[in-house]
């Protein structure tokens, strides 16, 4: 079993909403920053604005292809 580290598009999940004349910017009900101005923005640790997307940096496990093969006497593996 490895960790992947992969960068998400997640510009479509991201939902803007203002507050106190602040425009903060939500992932689902998490709040991950806001505007500071036009194409600068604050964001939790984790995330990332480039070339008008955001991404999130997220760590997948994955584990090595493993195959399912009918051996009788390796209990199903070998």
């Amino acid at each position: 079993m490895s960790i992947d580290n992969q960068r998400l598009d997640i510009t479509k999940r991201i939902v803007g909403k203002f507050d106190d004349g602040h425009l903060n910017l939500y992932l689902e009900k998490e709040k991950i920053g806001q505007m500071v101005s036009e194409y600068n923005y604050e964001l939790k640790e984790g995330y990332d604005f480039n070339h008008s997307r955001f991404y999130q940096y997220t760590n997948i496990l994955s584990e090595p292809n493993q195959k399912d093969v009918n051996c009788k006497d390796e209990n199903g593996w070998c």
